[in-house]
């Protein structure tokens, strides 16, 4: 098999194969924001099925929130919204920074003056 033809035939292998997913994941941020400016669809990291079956499921999950928030009782807690299904390439969700105890005290001090 030549050179030639072993380009050609990963050049036409779907977006979303295993080559053409090591092939992107090897690639810098900045390599994958030029791409996606250039509007090439086939060099993107998940296949357009791929991408609205997430969608679907985004969504899903928010109408049985939703259908949570609205079946609870006003004073209990409601449940956390869910989140959105991490897609590849996109960065982590940063995590909300949580209250403590210790923390939520020290800000109690400092809205009744305590900062001098």
């Amino acid at each position: 098999m030549s050179w030639r033809r072993l380009r050609v035939l990963i050049q036409h292998l779907p977006p979303e194969s295993a080559t053409w997913t090591a092939l992107r994941n090897g690639l810098t941020p900045m390599e994958l924001a030029e791409q996606a400016d250039k509007g090439e669809p086939e060099k993107g990291r998940w296949s357009q099925q791929e991408q609205l079956l997430a969608l679907v499921a985004d969504r899903l999950a928010r109408v049985e929130w939703v259908l949570w928030c609205v079946n609870t009782e006003s004073k209990s807690k409601r449940p956390d919204a869910p989140e959105p299904m991490r897609r590849p390439g996109a960065e982590p969700r940063k995590k909300k920074a949580q209250l403590t105890e210790g923390s939520a005290n020290r800000l109690f001090e400092l809205l009744q003056g305590g900062a001098a």
